[in-house]
């Protein structure tokens, strides 16, 4: 239990009970409470389930006679441990513990420092760390989708099935049997953590006797057998951005496993399969294309019409002694980007040589090879490969 909640909770308030209750007083009041805001007899109720937890921690703290001395300790405390004149911190241990840079939060700066002061140096010898039950991020869940070529370039909402552990419905995470509520860990008190001594150092390790849960289950529930977790299947719509490559990853932060006491969801990992197009590729955000064109085109130039995806057909002009391999750029006919503009569409030439030839073509080519039109192609190259 870290200082802050004990200075911010009432747990006196939270049980209906006076600073001076006897531990009598103090367990029947958790009783009326506890029966009337378990979660068997509000099923779905989500504001009756906080309150059974706030109860649950009031009566943990309350019910043992040492961490009570303790409580009351640090709420008589003027500032709550804030340094006083003639004495005591020059700082608020409370700022230091449980707000600097992650404050409370599970894996905060907060709880690192006072793992870090309260688990390696343990001083007064002990086996136990007195607090609550600490809250558990769920695990991130990964899965593949795979979408066709035209879907991945237009965006699409698309079902993902799920397999992961969720809290048990018959006992509603608690472990316990319909009826009966689960015991706080007498060994780590609530906290599923214990302490190894080492001399004047120590570490932490999950309670041997709760196996880290803080919670000691006498009579199981028998779907979960205990473990207050059971595995379900669910369905979510993940919406899939337009313009999405093949081996993309898209992160859904909060679909993944539900956390554990309180803990947030883990997230969704979604890897992106696409499947090819018989026409178009992709070269990041662009979309490419080769097209066929005869050797007169290439070499005396024509206007030509190239496709382009899910839209109309446009006119690229090929000059005059157009190589092969050579490569023209349409303009925002490409993939869609985050910031809502488009690649563009490359197009590539492929030269065609003709396989068979007519009398007419064969006359017009043999005079062409004949005019000398053009200097040796591989005189430079020729000269070039006789030199060391």
């Amino acid at each position: 239990m870290s200082t802050k909640d004990y200075l911010e909770k009432d747990y006196y308030k939270v049980l209906g009970v006076a600073k001076t209750a006897s531990q009598e007083e103090i367990k029947k009041s958790y009783r009326k409470l506890a029966r009337k805001y378990h979660p068997d007899a509000n099923k779905g109720d989500t504001d009756a389930e906080d309150r059974f937890k706030e109860v649950s921690e009031a009566y943990d703290v309350l019910s043992d006679e040492k961490r009570r001395k303790e409580y009351d300790s640090v709420r008589a405390m003027p500032g709550g441990f804030r340094g006083q004149q003639g004495g005591g911190f020059p700082f608020d241990l409370g700022d230091l513990f449980g707000q600097q840079g992650g404050g409370t939060q599970p894996g905060g700066a907060g709880e690192r420092i006072g793992d870090l002061f309260g688990g390696l140096f343990n001083r007064g010898g002990g086996t136990r760390t007195t607090g609550t039950r600490r809250a558990r991020r769920g695990a991130n869940v990964e899965t593949d989708v795979t979408l066709s070529f035209g879907r991945a370039m237009n965006g699409v909402t698309v079902p993902i099935k799920l397999t992961s552990e969720a809290p048990c419905d018959g006992c509603r995470g608690t472990g316990a049997k319909a009826g009966t509520v689960p015991r706080v860990c007498p060994n780590c008190e609530g906290t599923g953590q214990e302490t190894r001594n080492l001399g004047n150092f120590g570490f932490q390790e999950p309670c041997k006797q709760c196996h880290g849960r803080g919670l000691v289950v006498d009579d199981p529930c028998p779907i979960c057998h205990g473990s207050g977790r059971a595995t379900g299947t669910r369905t979510i719509q993940a919406r899939i951005p337009a313009g999405v490559a093949d081996g993309q990853k898209i992160r859904l932060k909060g679909k993944g496993a539900p956390g554990e006491n309180g803990g947030p969801n883990g997230d969704l990992y979604v890897n992106i399969k696409v499947r090819p197009h018989q026409v178009f590729g992709r070269s990041g955000d662009n979309l490419t294309l080769t097209v066929p064109v005869t050797f007169p085109e290439a070499a005396l130039g024509a206007e030509i019409r190239v496709p382009t995806f899910q839209g109309q057909p446009v006119t690229l002009r090929l000059p005059e002694g157009t190589p092969n391999a050579r490569t023209f750029r349409v303009k925002g006919r490409g993939a869609s980007r985050r910031d809502g503009t488009k690649g563009d569409l490359l197009v590539t030439v492929d030269v065609q040589v003709p396989q068979k030839l007519d009398d007419q073509t064969r006359e017009a080519l043999t005079r062409l090879r004949e005019s000398g039109a053009g200097d040796d192609l591989r005189a430079d190259l020729l000269q070039q490969a006789r030199t060391e």
